[in-house]
């Protein structure tokens, strides 16, 4: 059910309520990469198939009664292989109470459990990776074989428990981890007692309630690396081929202007120079991405930046006409979007030592003047 949430992608908007954009995802590191290591104290609260007798003239002892509880230690190695999913091989060394008394020293006994678990991370599964998140909530499940040293008892055993991690660098972590395992009947080592007290025999499972408080360290890299907005970078470098297209279709255009006014005018000196003028002032193109008022391209403010030189120089009057494309976005949106692109260049213009009192800004909301339509994401910059 978790990997089934998990595989859930939460979609947002862009600002213009039309382009999809993804929240967040991931990509798959190496094999070597995103392995931890753990180490443990472990308080821990054993209950043998005794645990429900009532001794001569008193009462089994309590859940954490001290004749039942003991330290231990764990050390642990794992590997995360998404956010949301780990191994962990962990080692827990015990000192446990078998309880068929309510003294200590006859309780005692040594025992180790070695365990395979599976980690689900809900904080990355639920709420989406981030490696600056301080709290990460991680339940597991797992089993093993156990091992008790006192009386040469082995045990197969399931265990599962919720491991909190709490970030303290990009290395290391604290942890608090609460876990609970059922071993097969008499792992203890004592299968039952007489009835000298009148005691009959009870057969139950062992179980081991543990609390554990320790650290954990990344191993090599820790972090994830996210999966490249290809669609974003798609865009871009569309809109940089745009701009281009775009940029040679306005020159061609004007070329072809220019040659019908050479063609048709006396070839003097005079006339020369001023074509050479009406050349170097031709209409520039400021080219923008969807549904963005940023240019996309730096390099086409080079050409407004000398087309502000020649306006200083002959105190000219400039038009700055933005647009926007009209497959895109409402009316009301796309004539916005169209203003603040005007606006945009105007700021750049100013910038360049125009004076804002010779800038005439005109917004055409959303075309289709040019083709293909994403040529019309743009403003112009014309001589008036």
């Amino acid at each position: 059910m978790i990997l089934a949430l998990a595989s859930v992608s939460v979609a947002g908007m862009a600002q213009d309520n039309e382009v999809p954009v993804e929240k967040y995802s991931v990509a798959t590191n190496s094999f070597w990469s995103n392995w931890f290591i753990q180490a443990n104290l472990v308080g821990t609260s054993f209950h043998s198939d005794e645990t429900q007798m009532a001794f001569a003239g008193q009462d089994t002892p309590g859940f954490l009664d001290g004749a039942r509880t003991n330290l231990g230690f764990s050390v642990a190695v794992g590997k995360w292989f998404t956010p949301g999913l780990g191994l962990r091989t962990k080692f827990t060394g015990i000192w446990g109470r078998s309880v068929w008394s309510d003294d200590k020293s006859d309780n005692a006994n040594k025992y180790w459990n070695l365990n395979e678990q599976v980690l689900f991370n809900l904080s990355n599964l639920f709420c989406g990776y981030s490696e600056t998140r301080v709290w990460n909530a991680i339940p597991f499940i797992g089993g093993g074989v156990a091992r008790n040293m006192s009386y040469n008892t082995y045990s197969m055993n399931l265990g599962a428990g919720l491991l909190n991690t709490f970030r303290l660098s990009d290395k290391l972590a604290l942890n608090l981890e609460v876990a609970y395992n059922v071993f097969e009947p008499d792992f203890s080592g004592v299968t039952g007692m007489s009835n000298r007290t009148g005691i009959s025999k009870i057969k139950d499972k062992d179980l081991n309630f543990s609390v554990e408080v320790g650290l954990t360290y990344n191993l090599g890299k820790a972090k994830w690396n996210k999966v490249p907005d290809v669609e974003a970078l798609k865009a871009l470098s569309q809109g940089q081929i745009d701009a281009l297209n775009a940029q040679l279709a306005d020159a061609q255009s004007e070329n072809n202007r220019l040659k019908d006014m050479v063609a048709n005018q006396p070839k003097a000196t005079k006339e020369v120079v001023k074509t050479v003028k009406e050349v170097v002032a031709a209409p520039v193109s400021v080219f923008f991405n969807i549904g963005k008022s940023k240019v996309a391209s730096k390099k086409d403010l080079q050409n407004v930046k000398e087309l502000a030189e020649i306006a200083k120089s002959n105190n000219s009057k400039l038009v700055v006409t933005g647009y926007a494309d009209s497959k895109t976005g409402s009316v009301k949106f796309n004539q916005a979007l169209s203003q603040k692109r005007a606006e945009t260049v105007v700021n750049v213009l100013v910038k360049y030592g125009v004076s804002r009192d010779n800038i005439e800004v005109v917004a055409a909301g959303g075309v289709n003047t040019l083709s293909p339509i994403s040529y019309n994401r743009r403003a112009t910059v014309a001589v008036k």
